[in-house]
């Protein structure tokens, strides 16, 4: 890779399709970077951060758990039938969590990163795409989808279906996508799809 280049790489997918697993992959290979919007937004909203008291004044002191933070479950529960106050709250989370995003990007690229992962389900709808160098989607079949939601996190199959069904469309990811990643199968065989296409960056053997 060029010296001084970092390259940026927006990751997104549909809910289990095993993004983190990727992602661990190529930091524990290459050295990248990764970053999670998920991970970010709940570390801004923590006591002290820049989400938080603009959260308590939304919600009221109710938001507040007895540890001090941000009591998210309630807060779910609080938005669950209510599109005004969901909206309230992604104008607050989301500006603060691009702006976040962009410090992060500035200080690695700084410090000399080459490889930057940047991580988001709404990486489209956010258009994070558009800051990135190129966009991979990770696809995997649904019933492979389903198998891991209910094995790794216990979901019911109204709980998956509902979850699929807020999500963007295979062929919108697939449209926006600069390359997709099979995650169906194997790991190995997603490995060998992640090296071939970082084989192919420029600057690398």
């Amino acid at each position: 890779m060029r010296q001084n280049k970092m390259y940026l790489i927006g990751v997104t997918g549909g809910v289990g399709s095993g993004k983190s697993e990727l992602l661990r992959y190529v930091r524990e290979r290459y050295g990248a970077y990764v970053l999670f919007a998920d991970e970010a937004a709940a570390r801004l909203m923590r006591r002290g951060e820049r989400c938080f008291e603009p959260v308590v004044r939304l919600f009221g002191p109710e938001a507040v758990g007895a540890d001090g933070e941000l009591d998210r479950g309630r807060i779910a529960g609080m938005i669950f039938n209510s599109d005004p106050l969901r909206e309230k709250l992604n104008r607050i989370v989301h500006p603060a969590v691009r702006a976040y995003i962009m410090e992060e990007i500035s200080a690695e690229r700084e410090a000399g990163t080459q490889l930057f992962f940047l991580e988001a389900a709404l990486l489209i709808e956010e258009k994070y795409n558009e800051i990135c160098d190129e966009l991979w989607y990770v696809y995997a079949d649904e019933a492979v989808r389903r198998k891991r939601l209910k094995e790794s996190r216990g979901y019911t199959d109204s709980k998956i279906t509902s979850m699929i069904r807020s999500q963007l469309p295979e062929q919108r990811f697939r449209e926006a996508a600069d390359f997709v990643i099979d995650n169906s199968g194997p790991l190995a065989d997603s490995i060998r799809q992640i090296d071939s296409r970082l084989g192919e960056l420029p600057g690398r053997e």
